[in-house]
């Protein structure tokens, strides 16, 4: 069965979110609020992705340890098991300075470029 990859981002001002459907079809992208009202609210948010999408999520917590990184109480608090049914999710360092591309697919939300590769190398594998 094929699986959806998310890649989850916090820093210092919001958390970002992308979900693709393979290596070049981006569906979702969104800029949240840097930590969730409820403790639960990552791991609901991926179990509804794959509740709509039908499909499994591979997810990607993209953070290094500085203020705002997976260091955060959040991240530690949230993501104790890994995952669940229908979704996995493995850290993996957060990017190095993100370069510019070039890409149009869901516009107005920034450049998730950096975000994109980390899920194309690390959770596509």
């Amino acid at each position: 069965m094929e699986s959806i990859w998310m890649g989850i981002a916090p820093n210092a001002m919001s958390t970002r979110v992308i979900a693709m459907a393979g290596a070049h079809d981006t569906f979702l992208k969104a800029r949240l609020l840097r930590s969730p009202a409820h403790p639960r609210a990552m791991a609901l948010l991926l179990e509804a992705i794959a509740l709509w999408q039908g499909q499994p999520i591979r997810a990607a917590l993209c953070a290094d340890g500085t203020h705002g990184g997976s260091a955060s109480t959040l991240f530690q608090e949230t993501f104790t098991d890994g995952g669940a049914p229908l979704y996995t999710l493995d850290w993996i360092p957060g990017p190095a300075r993100a370069r510019r591309a070039a890409r149009r697919d869901i516009t107005g939300m920034g450049n998730f470029a950096d975000l994109r590769r980390l899920l194309i190398e690390e959770v596509a594998r």
